[in-house]
């Protein structure tokens, strides 16, 4: 999981310089290597989540233009009062989500749906909590995954939730243009998500994706904060789902 230094590695234009970028998950993983790109390029973060001391730990080491506040994406109350204390979003991604996988056999009704409660409807709602502080040039990165196009496995409810966030961008690209809606959809990452789970687990999904993808190697939490880094940026892509995965849907 080892990640090259930031400024050996980032490259910035100053279009972040200024602007306020909401990073919920943004403690950890993928969330939290977004929050030390945009801080580079002069962004000022704010971390959510759901853990006080870690989105604390996370803030220090961003540095002094983090700053964080507690927020569950599940709970309508919760993301209402996040977005109340801000003036502007610029610029929001949101990676938090809790979630069962699994066959639909073996499943039951509310784990299968737990990916649509999470990470579905907890994206839905944080950009509609969002909307009002949105600036009119700015930007949304829904997080998708790589399953919706090419589920590795029978969890057909998640491959499902994948594939519907997708057209959740497309749509809310429409509704709220001209601020730009997208999705990064990124394949099996080295990272703090893997992590956590057990090495027999990981090992074994780690080989088959290395099998499976055109480049036959991992991503990294930098591969998918550079994607989220370009949807932020590129002021011409919007409604696009973007694939960071090595190239496993193509196979």
């Amino acid at each position: 999981m080892s990640q090259l230094p930031l400024d050996a590695e980032t490259r910035h234009d100053g279009r972040l310089e200024g602007r306020t970028v909401v990073l919920i998950g943004g403690g950890t993983g993928i969330g939290l290597r977004v929050a030390h790109h945009a801080a580079a390029a002069g962004a000022r973060v704010v971390l959510g989540g759901r853990t006080p001391a870690r989105l604390a730990a996370a803030a220090e080491r961003v540095g002094d233009s983090a700053t964080w506040r507690t927020v569950d994406v599940t709970d309508g109350a919760s993301l209402t009062a996040f977005f109340a204390e801000l003036d502007r979003v610029d610029h929001l991604f949101t990676s938090a989500a809790s979630y069962q996988v699994g066959p639909m056999l073996e499943l039951s009704d509310e784990a299968a749906a737990s990916p649509f409660a999470s990470k579905f409807w907890g994206q839905y709602h944080a950009v509609r909590c969002a909307a009002p502080k949105l600036a009119a040039d700015g930007s949304v990165v829904l997080m998708s995954g790589a399953a919706g196009a090419r589920p590795p496995a029978p969890a057909p409810a998640y491959a499902a939730c994948n594939a519907a966030i997708e057209g959740l961008g497309r749509g809310l690209a429409l509704e709220l243009a001209p601020v730009r809606v997208n999705v990064v959809s990124p394949g099996t990452i080295d990272g703090n998500l893997w992590a956590q789970r057990p090495a027999a687990d990981r090992e074994g999904a780690f080989a088959q994706y290395r099998r499976d993808t055109v480049l036959h190697r991992l991503g990294t939490e930098d591969d998918i904060a550079h994607a989220v880094m370009f949807l932020f940026t590129n002021g011409f892509t919007t409604g696009s789902t973007l694939y960071p995965d090595g190239g496993y849907t193509l196979r």
